[in-house]
């Protein structure tokens, strides 16, 4: 008897669970740590868009031509 292929989630899945949760179920404290946790997320977000767009600018000055 095969076991059950593990379900995939998708990329982001998680991150949009988590926006539809029910707010009014968590304390003072636990909401500020999710505030805490998402200001965190939205840095590592913003660093990685940083690097993204460093990788682009370098790619594109390097296959760029030249101005005549």
């Amino acid at each position: 008897m095969e076991e059950a292929a593990d379900v995939r989630i998708g990329r982001g899945q998680r991150l949009n669970d988590a926006l539809k949760e029910d707010l009014d179920l968590y304390g003072l404290a636990e909401l500020e740590e999710r505030v805490e946790l998402l200001n965190a997320e939205i840095a590592r977000v913003r660093a990685q868009i940083d690097r993204k767009r460093a990788g682009r600018a370098a790619a594109d000055a390097l296959f760029s031509r030249p101005a005549l």
